[in-house]
């Protein structure tokens, strides 16, 4: 999110500029908003490593800009910076991050040792952070509660102390910007229904698999569960309407979310993973959702990229669905398809038993379109 209009007064330097010898040496720094999902699931992520950190709220583009450092493209929230070869370099992009974190401090993983757990737990990280996101945007802005509630509060975050006037005009240039953008991630009058009944599907499928142990693949969280957090934090905890369907759907969601908000105090062993073979069934519940609506989503998305089609069209849940090409998801598909074929003969076969009939294994089969997506 950008200001639209600075007004009489700059108060980027104010807001977002923090001097360079106010950050420990050792702290890993990053800038971000209170309302994006993935800075929530970063801070999350290095409490519970117990990373030193220091988060600045305020507007990625701003601080580089302040810091003399070369802004990355894109430039989106949460936007890390990191020492290399002397230089400070500003980073995106949760998912590489978090396994850059795991290259240089050790201890207290998020990734499972065993190379089939940890891919699908890297399935669950990549449907949170690119289907998840869905059902945020589109509660978040679809409906007036909800895009007053985040017009209003959004631009406080960035300064609490903002002038009325200022205020005001931020707050009606943002939701007319993001409420433009709806159709960017398939949200229309159409799939509003598809995509409040994904919700409410995967909100019962959370409910039960937290019945039955307190992270995605064992009793130690892994980084799927930072991605799921990070969405929820938003749909459970800033979002009207997204609040009381999870309020409704899920109790022990809601409550989840809050405890992964800070598990600096967990004190996780490697027997806290769980392996495939003994995971609850109830594991399913979530990988069923994501073959029923994220692969077909990936598959079409793919599809537009190879044929340079700026948009695409397919059916989702038995409804029409169209939404801009989006090449980074296109990436998120090769990936995901690498990490499939890089496993053993045995590992796949253990992957293999426990997506069977969930419908992911569309997106994972030797037809996928994968090729010609740099």
């Amino acid at each position: 999110m950008t200001r639209a209009n600075r007004g009489d007064r700059d108060r980027g330097d104010r807001i977002n500029s923090v001097p360079n010898n106010a950050v420990p040496n050792n702290a890993i720094r990053l800038v971000g908003g209170t309302g994006s999902p993935y800075t929530q699931k970063m801070v999350a992520l290095l409490r519970y490593r117990r990373l030193p950190y220091a988060v600045t709220w305020g507007i990625p583009a701003e601080v580089c800009e302040a810091m003399g450092v070369e802004q990355p493209r894109p430039i989106f929230e949460p936007t890390f910076f990191f020492k290399e070869a002397g230089d400070t370099q500003a980073v995106c992009d949760s998912t590489p991050i978090i396994r850059h974190l795991e290259d240089t401090y050790t201890g207290r993983s998020v990734l499972p040792g065993d190379p089939a757990l940890a891919f699908i737990d890297y399935l669950l990280e990549d449907f949170a952070d690119e289907w998840c996101t869905k059902y945020m945007f589109h509660y978040r802005w679809h409906a007036k509660l909800d895009a007053s509630n985040a017009g209003t509060l959004l631009p406080l975050s960035m300064d609490v102390s903002m002038p009325e006037d200022a205020h005001t005009e931020f707050k009606h240039w943002v939701e007319d910007r993001q409420i433009s953008r709806l159709y960017v991630v398939g949200s229309n009058d159409t799939t509003t229904a598809v995509i409040d009944a994904s919700y409410r599907r995967f909100l019962a499928a959370m409910e039960n698999h937290l019945g039955n142990q307190k992270y995605m693949l064992g009793n130690r969280p892994a980084a799927g569960d930072f991605g799921l957090y990070g969405q929820l934090s938003q749909l459970v905890g800033f979002d009207p309407t997204p609040r009381a369907i999870a309020h409704d759907v899920s109790p022990r969601t809601v409550a989840w979310v809050d405890l992964m908000c800070d598990a600096s105090g967990l004190e996780p062993t490697e027997r806290d993973w769980v392996s495939l073979a003994d995971q609850p069934e109830s594991l399913r519940g979530l990988l069923q959702e994501i073959g029923r609506m994220y692969a077909p989503a990936q598959l079409a998305n793919a599809r537009a990229v190879q044929a340079g089609d700026k948009t695409w069209d397919t059916e989702i849940d038995g409804a029409p669905w169209t939404q801009q090409t989006f090449p980074y998801q296109a990436k998120c598909l090769r990936w995901t398809n690498e990490r499939y074929r890089a496993l053993s003969e045995a590992e796949r076969a253990s992957v293999d038993t426990l997506l069977e009939g969930t419908g992911v294994e569309a997106m994972l089969s030797s037809n996928c379109i994968t090729r010609g997506q740099s």
